[in-house]
């Protein structure tokens, strides 16, 4: 039994006789079948588990997070060297024991703290518990079979193996290699769990362990921390001192260089991170439209502006591929429009990304981008600044997107002086990847209305 202050193991008896918490591995089998039979992202999927157990202990919420991105991200890599090992293939295609095999697999091939008997075993033992004996036995014979293979493949080769060969070579051609290694997590920190970045909001006394919080290396209102648990739960967080946004989304929203007062659209405005952090550049009185396709996203847009005490934005539910709605012409100074992609600058956090993706998908979703791109573009006067920007990399979502809208937009020099000492001087456009600047993948790009 835990004593007083300590937090139960996973296994054991919850407090107030409650039923047992759940291993780190159940909560790992249950992310994954979220992802394999939902499409769920991961990490929300992840977050949602790890909410259900508040009291559990850091190491297991660790070691689920470890798993879950470690399966999606070697996930045809450990298929392949399981398949090899079963010729009459996994019962009935049956998900549950291909994920308690990947688990499985994945302990034993790169997890050298878990003893090799103790990941077959967990493993036999769950899927015995709930498929019977015989099939506990199959999973048996075959994780038995792979444990002379560790220490045969790195975690990093596992990783590559396991991305569509049409795009490691797109990335590799456009951030090199050690960047696409780095953009897919194929390395030891993204295994062991990546920085969290919070913003820090402006005018607020921060509570000391975000005061003391490490900065980040390319947004100055960026702090990253690790091993807090869910930040909602912190001091600060209810009183509205900090918004969790990566740091390389915060780079974006601070590119487009708002000044005080300036009429601003944020075209693709989402949940509101971006649309928070502009109100706080142009002040309460100056106006400020966000615009997305989901009213569900506006609504919790205005949920996040109002947790952090800022002058809500006008809000508009808007199809820039069929139209403008209420949003009014050439009425704008300034205009940030963080398009729709694949998503392919985030894969060292959503690996699940990789195996949804058709080669045709940037093209597609390029051309996506640039049709948003122009409708959005006609709203800001003219000589007004547009920030185009896409969590991607590939080239068919930034310099092919630029070049559809030559006719609109004018390419012109960042004028952003939060982002003076990061952005290359002169530069029109530039990349964020996580090899150079620790953040995710994105394309910026700086225009002028002409």
């Amino acid at each position: 039994m835990a004593t007083q202050g300590t937090p139960p193991r996973a296994g054991s008896e919850s407090a107030g006789g409650r039923a047992p918490l759940p291993t780190a591995r159940r909560i790992a089998t249950r992310v994954l079948e979220r992802v394999a039979t939902d499409a769920a992202f991961a990490s929300a999927a992840l977050d949602a588990e790890l909410e259900r157990y508040p009291q559990l202990a850091g190491r297991d919420r660790a070691l689920a997070t470890e798993l879950v991105y470690g399966c999606l991200r070697t996930g045809p890599a450990l298929r392949a060297r399981l398949a090899a090992l079963a010729p009459r293939g996994i019962a009935g295609g049956d998900l549950e024991v291909r994920i308690a095999l990947e688990l499985g697999a994945y302990q034993l091939l790169f997890l050298d703290r878990v003893p090799p008997h103790a990941a077959v075993d967990e493993a036999v033992r769950a899927v015995a518990a709930r498929r019977g004996r015989r099939v506990g036995g199959f999973v048996n014979a075959v994780l038995r079979r792979l444990a002379p293979v560790r220490g045969t493949v790195s975690l990093a080769d596992a990783i590559l193996e396991s991305v569509p060969e049409w795009l490691v070579a797109r990335l590799t051609a456009v951030i090199g290699a050690d960047g696409t290694r780095a953009l897919l997590g194929a390395e030891r920190e993204a295994a062991h769990g990546l920085p969290l970045a919070l913003r820090v909001s402006t005018g607020r006394e921060l509570p000391r362990w975000l005061a003391e919080a490490a900065p980040g290396r390319v947004s100055p209102r960026a702090r990253l921390v690790r091993g807090i648990g869910d930040p909602r739960r912190l001091s600060g967080y209810a009183e509205g001192t900090f918004t969790v946004q990566e740091e390389g989304a915060q780079a974006v929203a601070l590119a487009l260089g708002a000044r005080p007062g300036e009429r601003l659209l944020d075209a693709c405005a989402g949940r509101g991170q971006k649309s928070s952090l502009l109100r706080e550049q142009i002040g309460d009185r100056a106006e400020l439209w966000a615009v997305d396709l989901y009213p569900g996203k506006l609504e919790a847009l205005l949920e996040e502006h109002a947790r952090l005490r800022l002058v809500p934005p006008r809000t508009a539910a808007v199809d820039w591929t069929v139209g403008a709605g209420p949003v009014p012409e050439a009425a704008f100074d300034r205009a940030l429009v963080d398009a729709p992609c694949t998503g392919t600058g985030t894969l060292r956090r959503r690996p699940e990304i990789a195996s949804r993706l058709g080669l045709d998908d940037p093209a597609r979703l390029g051309a996506l981008a640039a049709a948003i791109l122009r409708r959005a573009a006609t709203r800001v006067r003219p000589g007004g600044r547009v920030i185009f920007a896409v969590c991607s990399v590939l080239p068919e979502e930034g310099e092919f997107v630029v070049e559809a809208a030559s006719d609109l937009l004018a390419p012109a020099p960042f004028d952003a002086t939060e982002l003076a000492t990061t952005i290359p001087a002169d530069v029109t456009a530039f990349r964020l990847h996580p090899a150079a600047h620790g953040t995710d993948g994105y394309f910026i790009a700086s225009f002028v209305r002409r």
